[in-house]
């Protein structure tokens, strides 16, 4: 599989201020990445077709049947705090839904405050960026991206549907076979033409002149 293009990755970018959502947005774009931006956790759980009560009850259904999420999320880019939420609530629930637990969610703050890094990092983020997000903390995303992406297409298929040559997986191609097929009949040939090639007289010496019978 080749290597995805970045513009083919979509992230969804969460954050109160207009002024942070803004500069996330642009940064995003910057990269080439599709960018989608919310002002609320529970705008991006209605984004994502997430009730804002699933995963307190694990026996309900993760995707509301009336918020079927049309476009695929490659990553979930949030400010640590969202409003109607507490601390890392928007995490949780992603982390909590069965339907949307392997969407890589990367935390921003502007405080660095390493217990809420190490909590933020244990309950599943991938990683924790200060604010003001720079261009460079950008290039942590795709690697998280890709592995994903990589994931969802790596279902059974046959080793065409790969675009894996066979031979590359242990068994010959029809060409490989056809030569195999041939080879033995090639070889006959040759010895054949070799025999004919070798004239009685060759297999009696002469001395002088005259030939002797052996």
């Amino acid at each position: 599989m080749g290597m995805a293009a970045d513009s083919e990755f979509h992230v969804l970018a969460v954050d109160d201020s207009i002024i942070d959502r803004k500069v996330i947005e642009r940064l995003l774009k910057t990269s080439s990445y599709q960018v989608t931006t919310v002002d609320s956790g529970s705008k991006a759980l209605e984004f994502l077709g997430l009730r804002e009560d699933d995963g307190i009850n694990p026996n309900t259904p993760s995707v509301s049947p009336n918020n079927h999420r049309e476009v695929e999320v490659n990553l979930v880019i949030t400010d640590y705090c969202m409003p109607g939420m507490t601390d890392y609530g928007l995490l949780k629930k992603i982390k909590e839904s069965s339907s949307l637990k392997n969407i890589p969610v990367v935390i921003m703050s502007s405080e660095n405050v390493p217990s809420r890094i190490s909590r933020c990092l244990e309950e599943g983020a991938e990683e924790f960026l200060l604010k003001p997000v720079k261009l460079s903390d950008l290039k942590k995303l795709r690697p998280h991206m890709l592995r994903t992406k990589i994931k969802s297409h790596n279902g059974k298929q046959e080793p065409e549907e790969l675009g894996m040559p066979d031979e590359k997986i242990g068994f010959p191609s029809p060409k490989q076979e056809e030569q195999q097929q041939q080879q033995p009949q090639s070889k006959n040939n040759k010895r054949k033409a070799m025999e004919e090639d070798v004239s009685p007289e060759r297999t009696r010496p002469r001395l002088n002149g005259i030939t002797t019978m052996v």
